[in-house]
C-alpha cells in the first residue's frame, strides 16, 4: 500500500482514530475533511455480521435518497410499444429492446441504471453476464423490473436517487449517500434512509450482530467511525 499524501495526513489528525462519532458528528467531520479540488462523494461503509457464501445470508435491496445523489443519472428501460412510449414520455434516456440488447453485448455501458418490462425479459435474459457483474441486469429483488403503468415512477425514483446495494464477498456494504457539498441534513436524511434500507434487508440467516462497524468517509478524505447503535436507531420523520 502506498503512503498517503501529505494534505491526506494533515485531515486524518482531525479524526479521532481511537473514538466513534455519533452520526451527525461524523458528516460533520467528513464534510469538513472533503478538500479536495473536487466535490466528493460521501460513502456509507459497512461490515455485516453475514456469511455472503450462504444463500439465506445474502444481503441486497434498493433505497432511495430523499435529498438524491448529487450526480446526473442515464437511465436505459428495455421496453417496446406501448410500454416503450411511455418511458420516453417519462424521460429515459435510452429505451428499446434489440437495439441497445445488440450494442450491450459489444461492450456499450453508457448507463447507470437499467429498467425492464416483463415482457421484455425473455428477450434480455442473455445480457446476465454482461450486466449482472456491474449490478445492471434488470431483477425483481431490486425493483427494476416493472409494469408499464410504473415505470414513470420508477423513472422518477431513479432519476431522484435511487441507488442499490449488494454485499460483497468479504461481508462488506458499500453505499453513496450524496455529496460533500450536500447541507448537513441532506446528509442525515440519506444517511437514515440507507439505515433503515440496511435493516429491511436483513436476511433470515443472519444470527448475533447484524451490523458490525460503520464507516463514512469522501472520495479522498480519511474514514470516519459511526456508533453503531446510534445509527442503526436513525429513523425517517
Amino acid at each position: 500500500m502506498g503512503k498517503h499524501g501529505k494534505r491526506y495526513n494533515q485531515l486524518r489528525e482531525k479524526v479521532d482514530a481511537a473514538r466513534v462519532y455519533s452520526p451527525q458528528e461524523a458528516i460533520s467531520l467528513v464534510k469538513e475533511t472533503a478538500t479536495a479540488g473536487f466535490d466528493e462523494t460521501v460513502d456509507l461503509h459497512m461490515r455485516l455480521g453475514v456469511d455472503p457464501r450462504h444463500a439465506d445470508q445474502q444481503v441486497r435491496g434498493v433505497v432511495n435518497l430523499p435529498a438524491g445523489t448529487g450526480k446526473p443519472v442515464r437511465i436505459l428501460v428495455f421496453a417496446e410499444g406501448e410500454a416503450a412510449r411511455i418511458a420516453q414520455e417519462a424521460g429515459a434516456d435510452y429505451v428499446g429492446i434489440d437495439e441497445f440488447a445488440q450494442r450491450i453485448q459489444e461492450g456499450w455501458i453508457d448507463f447507470d441504471i437499467a429498467l425492464a418490462v416483463p415482457q421484455a425479459m425473455g428477450k434480455i435474459g442473455r445480457l446476465g453476464r454482461f450486466l449482472g457483474r456491474r449490478g445492471l441486469m434488470p431483477n425483481p429483488k431490486a425493483g427494476t423490473i416493472v409494469q408499464p403503468e410504473d415505470l414513470p415512477e420508477a423513472i422518477r425514483q431513479a432519476r431522484q436517487g435511487r441507488v442499490e446495494f449488494r454485499v460483497d464477498r468479504t461481508s462488506n456494504l458499500h453505499i453513496p449517500i450524496g455529496k460533500a457539498s450536500f447541507t448537513q441534513e441532506a446528509l442525515m436524511s440519506n444517511l437514515t434512509a440507507a439505515m433503515e434500507a440496511v435493516q429491511r434487508a436483513k436476511p433470515s440467516g443472519a444470527k448475533g450482530q447484524y451490523i458490525k462497524k460503520i464507516v463514512l468517509t469522501s472520495t479522498m478524505g480519511p474514514g470516519v467511525k459511526v456508533d453503531v447503535p446510534q445509527a442503526a436507531a436513525l429513523k425517517s420523520a
